[in-house]
């Protein structure tokens, strides 16, 4: 079974670094138009630059901060007036890590913007196009913290939580146009996020880092973690017509960590 993806543009959030990068370079293997959504402009074009490019195929990138969601909002709706969008990856930076005790409203209402409200804005954006075309693809990456709070994310898990639940209700309401609504529930995935979380784990407990990762890697039985292109197989099968079946899911991507059956 061979995926194409060709004339088909997905548009990746959070796409110049760890899953979101590896899902940019595989969904470019697969022969689609890529836009890349980010902050960092420089990043933005070396990730372009290092894109797959076939006969047919116009990689593109647009540079804005998620956490400034009230003020990019008309920027994003200008930028794919005249861009259409048959696969979109809602994906962006996690929210800072903390337990219940050190977070407040503000940073609820911070995350909230972060991580729902720009995912239902840009899902509207592009819906339209997706039900007038019989044809769409809306992928998110959530977290295994959905099923398994973890008590240092807090921000991460509420949020995330009330993001499947809205995934699920769109997914009834899409389907019968041709769009599928699937998120991914990510695991221990060997990026810069995790690195930075295991730091902060190793500092504060007063461990050394390689111990944590060591503890971290022994929790995943397929011993080891996660190659980020991994993240990006599955994201293309699921943005491909071999997955028109599949809808309204909550896929575990975590080597078998998850210890739920559900």
């Amino acid at each position: 079974m061979e995926i194409s993806l060709k004339g088909k543009t997905a548009l990746i959030g959070g796409s110049t670094a760890g899953i979101g990068r590896a899902i940019a370079h595989v969904l470019a293997r697969c022969g689609a138009s890529v836009l890349l959504v980010a902050r960092n402009e420089d990043k933005l074009k070396a990730t372009l630059a290092e894109l797959d490019h076939k006969q047919g195929q116009e990689h593109s990138y647009l540079a804005t901060d998620f956490n400034d969601f009230e003020n990019q909002k008309a920027k994003i709706a200008d930028f794919l007036a005249d861009r259409p969008i048959d696969i979109l990856v809602n994906n962006t930076q996690g929210p800072q890590a903390g337990s219940v005790a050190n977070k407040d409203g503000a940073d609820y209402q911070e995350a909230f913007n972060l991580l729902f409200q720009h995912t239902v804005y840009l899902t509207g954006l592009v819906l339209p196009y997706m039900r007038a075309e019989g044809y769409g693809r809306i992928i998110n990456v959530s977290s295994m913290t959905v099923k398994e709070p973890s008590p240092s994310l807090i921000l991460s898990n509420t949020m995330r939580t009330a993001l499947l639940s809205w995934a699920k209700s769109l997914s009834v309401d899409v389907a019968a146009d041709g769009i599928t609504v699937n998120s991914v529930l990510t695991g221990f995935f060997d990026t810069d996020r995790l690195n930075s979380l295991m730091e902060m784990q190793a500092e504060q407990s007063g461990k050394p880092f390689e111990e944590v990762r060591d503890a971290r890697i022994g929790k995943i039985p397929v011993g080891r973690l996660g190659d980020p292109l991994e993240y990006g197989y599955l994201v293309a099968f699921l943005a491909s017509p071999y997955a028109a079946f599949i809808n309204g899911t909550a896929i575990p991507l975590d080597g078998g960590a998850s210890v739920g059956l559900l």
